[in-house]
């Protein structure tokens, strides 16, 4: 249930995610070149698609972080409306004589 207050508290990973991606690269890089220089073909190789992989990931949060508070939720975005005790995902609806949860 939505309590009304969640974008004032949560805020987006992507910050996280980019350091993540960027640390992700600089070490399949230095495999790229360790495994070059010691002559392991296939394991640069590996290395080259993981930082392929790591690269593209940089590349999605970077422009995700560019577009601003629409996936990166900030204080000045206003809270949702709360739920006000309605289960409306399967068009569903609380009556008087249905509790939410199995508690008593």
């Amino acid at each position: 249930m939505r309590t009304g207050n969640e974008p004032l508290q949560a805020r987006s990973p992507l910050r996280i995610r980019c350091g993540l991606a960027l640390w992700g690269l600089l070490w399949a890089i230095a495999g790229t070149v360790a495994f070059v220089d010691t002559g392991r073909p296939q394991w640069a190789a590996a290395c080259a698609a993981l930082a392929l992989v790591a690269a593209t990931d940089l590349a999605m949060v970077i422009r995700h972080i560019h577009q601003g508070p629409h996936y990166q939720p900030g204080r000045d975005i206003p809270p949702y409306a709360p739920d006000r005790g309605r289960n409306d995902a399967f068009g569903i609806r609380n009556g008087p004589g249905r509790r939410r949860d199995s508690r008593p």
